[in-house]
């Protein structure tokens, strides 16, 4: 059984593509998990990934505070700018401008874990990276959208902060906390509960993409060629600058993940409550199959050239 269910949440990236291609073609299947669907499905993903917290890691942020503090610098600084430059770059409808920035002012998501882990990179690393980016998301997300999109459409700082608030930092503590108070009972659920987030960030996509179905068939290549632009530059300049600085290829695969990969998911909530147009939230849900396809290929070649010669 935990076999199974380990090859089934490793397969997240199908998971994602396949119900967003069938969301194109049946796009009623898909739409009605949206407003409070997507609200409490985000919070359950974030309270399973609380519940995988103890409080070493949260020591571990000293212990590793250097290689922590580049993931976090890169996270907010690279892939903000990024994504602000893409949108430029391929002259990008407003919404799908605004989504692309949201994407980029995101943390990093928990599926990077799950690719750190089959990369072989340093997973304590990524937890704590992903704690930390996840944490200060709440006040980093909201300032640095309202600052690089503020001028494209409205943007509501102060709601997308209690948003994240609620949504994210509440079930990540609350996970954490029941983890130290009743490790036994969380023992029995943590199998499961890595495929209950991937289904719920696979149908969190579907929904967004079979809700404005025809505008991405219509937008497709330029949107397409951003978010995977967005992503591969990402996982390029989070490597870059590790090795950069310094660190070991372990370190850099691990920083490199953690940048490229964030938590769309979120994207998806935050431009749904809180932009009018509903173009806004489809960059967030393709961000979750641009991040994924990318992040399984690098794992998949990084795993290859580790393998022992015969």
């Amino acid at each position: 059984m935990a076999r199974a269910l380990t090859q089934l949440t490793n397969a997240f990236p199908l998971w994602i593509i396949v119900l967003s291609a069938i969301a194109l073609l049946q796009p009623g299947w898909f739409t009605w998990f949206s407003g409070p669907w997507i609200t409490w499905g985000l919070a359950v993903i974030m309270l399973g990934m609380g519940l995988t917290l103890t409080l070493e890691d949260f020591r571990g942020v000293t212990r590793m505070s250097k290689a922590v503090a580049l993931g976090f610098v890169a996270q907010f600084t690279l892939m903000p700018l990024l994504a602000w430059s893409i949108g430029k770059l391929f002259a990008l409808d407003p919404p799908f401008a605004v989504g692309l920035i949201l994407v980029g002012c995101c943390p990093g998501g928990t599926a990077s874990n799950v690719v750190t882990y089959l990369a072989r990179a340093n997973v304590c690393l990524s937890v704590v990276m992903t704690m930390c980016s996840t944490l200060a998301a709440v006040f980093m997300t909201p300032l640095l959208t309202a600052w690089l999109a503020g001028k494209l459409v409205p943007v509501d700082a102060w709601g997308m902060f209690k948003t994240t608030l609620q949504v994210v930092v509440a079930p990540v503590l609350i996970g954490a906390w029941l983890n130290h108070r009743a490790p036994a009972l969380v023992r029995r659920t943590r199998l499961a509960l890595p495929l209950l987030s991937v289904i719920v960030i696979a149908l969190i996509c579907a929904s967004v993409i079979g809700s404005s179905a025809s505008a991405v068939k219509t937008a497709a290549l330029p949107l397409l060629g951003a978010v995977f632009a967005l992503h591969a530059g990402g996982f390029a300049l989070g490597y870059l600058a590790a090795r950069v600085t310094g660190w070991d290829i372990v370190t850099a695969r691990t920083v490199s993940i953690e940048v490229g990969m964030q938590n769309s998911g979120l994207g998806t909530a935050l431009a749904r409550a809180h932009f009018a147009h509903p173009f806004t939230a489809v960059p967030c849900a393709i961000a979750a199959v641009a991040h994924s396809i990318i992040g399984s290929l690098l794992a998949g070649y990084w795993r290859l050239r580790d393998r022992p010669t015969p």
